[in-house]
């Protein structure tokens, strides 16, 4: 069976690559794949203890099978329902993420907006590259919406994210959160940028002037 196969992030870097094709047997599970694609890239082998699979779009266990014609993708460690779930290679709007959950029948709207610094423990960051998984981010950004709604009901929560090269004062993270009191509100929103530190397939590059390292991933 004929399986596509993503790197992302520090995993790209090992690999030498974005994607390619493998030729596996049928019934090939996902741990019997990790060990097949370290067979072509030695260099990943440190890393595999730290990644999470996805077929399809969705996180796999070791002993799922990988179906014929899938998408697997590896997802090193990440740093970190308004209907809006967003990533772009662009500058965000606060008033975008804003406009899509305010109404009348929203007494408590909170946001959070996340810059890039310009310095990281001392040494001066020249500028952040972020790097996402797309797809699966805007899913899981939708599913976070999803969650805020089951905790809070009637709140609701926009995303927007940046992709690609980013300078210092920049916007990577805006969120916005509505319900109809101020403490659900303040919790939504917390959560959701909670989340998506802990969950999504996002990762951060700083570029130093001395140097570069992948945010929050293995050595």
């Amino acid at each position: 069976m004929q399986i596509s196969v993503l790197y992302f992030a520090s995993a790209r870097e090992r690999a030498g690559t974005s994607r390619e094709l493998y030729e596996w047997p049928e019934g090939t599970n996902v741990g019997a794949a990790l060990q097949l694609i370290v067979a072509r890239h030695p260099s990943l082998a440190g890393l595999v203890p730290h990644l999470r699979v996805s077929v399809n779009q969705q996180f796999a266990t070791e002993e799922e099978a990988v179906p014929n014609g899938a998408e697997l993708a590896l997802i090193p460690p990440v740093a970190g329902g308004g209907g809006l779930f967003i990533l772009m290679d662009g500058p965000l709007s606060l008033e975008q993420v804003v406009a899509a959950v305010q109404g009348e029948a929203y007494g408590g709207l909170v946001t959070f907006t996340g810059t890039v610094r310009n310095d990281t423990e001392g040494r001066r960051v020249v500028r952040l590259e972020y790097e996402a998984y797309v797809p699966m981010a805007r899913q899981m950004f939708a599913r976070i919406g999803d969650e805020v709604r089951e905790r809070w009901p009637g709140a609701r929560v926009a995303i927007a994210h940046r992709v690609g090269s980013l300078s210092p004062g920049d916007l990577a993270v805006v969120i916005a959160a509505a319900a109809a009191h101020r403490k659900e509100a303040f919790r939504a929103c917390e959560y959701a940028i909670d989340r998506i530190k802990e969950e999504a397939p996002i990762w951060k590059r700083e570029i130093y002037q001395d140097g570069a390292v992948w945010v929050g991933q293995h050595p």
